[in-house]
């Protein structure tokens, strides 16, 4: 059986962050984030370029938090 693939680098195959080429100590935007969240660190770029995805994951978690508190602080409340 023969193949075409060529993997030039032996770390290509492995996750994302643990590359030795990835990062560098440069900050990543929340799309970034969010896309090594999803995809367990195997791709930084999964969401694509538009920082809006990364914004709109980021607002709903806070969302979701902020409406979690509410929630417990008015049913704390009634007992």
């Amino acid at each position: 059986m023969k193949t075409d693939f060529d993997y030039p680098q032996k770390d290509l195959i492995g996750p994302v962050v643990f590359r030795p080429n990835f990062n560098n100590f440069e900050t990543i935007n929340a799309n970034q984030a969010w896309s090594l969240f999803f995809s367990v660190g195997q791709d930084d770029k999964g969401l694509g370029q538009e920082i809006e995805f990364g914004r709109f994951f980021t607002n709903l978690l806070i969302a979701i938090g902020v409406t979690g508190m509410l929630w417990a602080i008015y049913f704390s409340q009634l007992g």
